[in-house]
């Protein structure tokens, strides 16, 4: 549906930021054709794309500004690191619980509100967290329930980007715009590794919390006033569209190709918090003299220009004609396998040189998953691509949280990071192995449905 609230000014400074329509959104509805089937206009999915992009970066300055001032703030609260571990950890314990009901709640009214709700709430959380610290007398408990909530209010967020590319976009686009979205994490780490680095050491671990909250409560406003204000909720959405609608999705879960995909989906996101999470400490072990920020910046400035290259090459190849659930598995080949083969390149003694190589390509070739599994779910079952997206991370970050802990084990008890490599290369090869044999890109959601118990 066109937006009437957006200026013809607006729009026109937005269309120059993005890419030449021609090549970024050939196949976009327009008039009365996106109307009717929901789908954003050209000049709707640049606006989008732009936004979602720079709320996903400032997601991720959010997410990673604690990590950033741990080390300061332990020495202001004199926090151990297993007390730094708890404040941590917190995050990922409450970013599991809110993945399907952010997707469930995306896919009945649509993912843009669930967004700007879910980033106007923990960019007040983000904004508060320095004037929380001295209430009470008990910073550690209230840190922790900080990024408790934090967690639970952004894990809303990747369930309603599937949802809402799934509810307004064409099947041929959908790589690439994902791709696009899923760059602004890279960005995000690197604008909080770097600037936020400066701002910790000039004005005091605060003000990366103050600057962040406001930026992103600044988006959130902005999002309101240009695209959200006076909208209201398409019927399509609202209303029951047939017996597909009403399937139980938990349902799909007994379908080969949704369990290929939500297995994929668990090894490569525990393989990526395995290595997000121990690689500082590797570079530090490995090579102790070597400089922090060039192996802490280096992988993810390569990551970008990737993720954007697998989106378009996915795009380029499905309209070429390449059968779409091909194009899924060449991708997740790309972002399983091959990462992997870099990977197993770390289980033997390397220079420093080779060893940010190796590191850089593993990582930059894992970003085409977004491609791959990521971008599946939305063409297995777009009727409830939030909630079943939702699912399928919950698993991969509790399998995540699972493998960071085993991995730090294993470092302790045999004194050996080639033994977490070989691990996450035999977990990324198996779970490679089930989406090869049994994924597919065929809609699920629309076969036997009159077989399916209905709500």
């Amino acid at each position: 549906m066109a937006d009437k609230h957006i200026s013809q000014d607006c729009r026109n400074a937005f269309d120059g930021l993005l890419l030449d329509p021609k090549v970024f959104t050939p196949n976009y509805a327009t008039g009365q054709e996106a109307e009717g089937q929901n789908l954003w206009t050209r000049p709707q999915a640049r606006i989008w794309t732009l936004m979602l992009f720079l709320g996903t970066c400032l997601l991720f300055c959010a997410r990673m500004a604690m990590p950033i001032c741990a080390v300061s703030m332990a020495n202001t609260f004199h926090w151990s690191k297993t007390e730094s571990g708890l404040v941590l950890g917190g995050f990922f314990w409450g970013y599991c619980f809110t993945q399907i009901l952010g997707g469930h709640a995306s896919d009945k009214v649509g993912g843009e509100r669930v967004l700007f709700l879910s980033t106007a709430s923990w960019a007040a959380i983000t904004a508060a967290t320095p004037l929380l610290a001295p209430l009470g007398g008990h910073p550690l408990a209230l840190m922790t329930m900080a990024r408790f909530l934090m967690g639970l209010l952004q894990g809303a967020h990747y369930p309603s980007l599937a949802s809402l590319c799934s509810q307004r976009v064409v099947e041929g686009e959908r790589g690439f715009l994902m791709s696009i979205m899923h760059s602004g994490c890279y960005l995000g780490t690197l604008l909080v590794g770097g600037l936020g680095s400066l701002m910790l050491e000039w004005y005091g671990w605060e003000s990366v919390f103050y600057c962040t909250g406001f930026l992103s409560a600044l988006w959130a406003l902005t999002v309101w006033q240009l695209l959200l204000k006076g909208q209201v909720i398409p019927k399509q959405m609202l209303s029951s569209r047939g017996p597909v609608s009403r399937i139980r999705w938990l349902s799909l879960l007994k379908r080969p190709p949704v369990c290929a995909m939500v297995f994929a989906h668990m090894c490569v996101s525990s393989s990526s918090y395995t290595l997000l999470s121990w690689l500082p400490s590797f570079f530090e072990d490995t090579f102790p003299h070597a400089m922090g920020w060039v192996y802490n910046v280096v992988p993810w400035l390569v990551a970008i220009p990737s993720v954007l290259g697998g989106g378009y090459v996915s795009d380029f190849l499905i309209n070429q004609g390449y059968g779409v659930a091909s194009v899924r598995k060449i991708m997740q080949f790309v972002a399983m396998g091959a990462s992997s083969t870099f990977i197993l390149l770390l289980c033997r003694p390397v220079t420093f040189s080779s060893t940010l190589a190796f590191v850089s390509a593993a990582m930059s070739l894992t970003t085409f998953t977004s491609s791959g599994v990521g971008i599946n779910v939305q063409d297995l079952a777009p009727s409830c691509a939030g909630a079943l997206f939702g699912f399928m991370n919950m698993c991969g970050a509790f399998s995540g949280l699972v493998m960071v802990s085993v991995s730090g084990y294993l470092i302790e008890v045999t004194l050996s990071w080639a033994t977490v490599f070989s691990l996450i290369t035999l977990i990324n090869v198996t779970g490679l192995g089930f989406f090869l044999v049994f994924g597919d890109a065929r809609r699920v959601d629309l076969e036997d449905y009159s077989r399916v118990t209905l709500i």
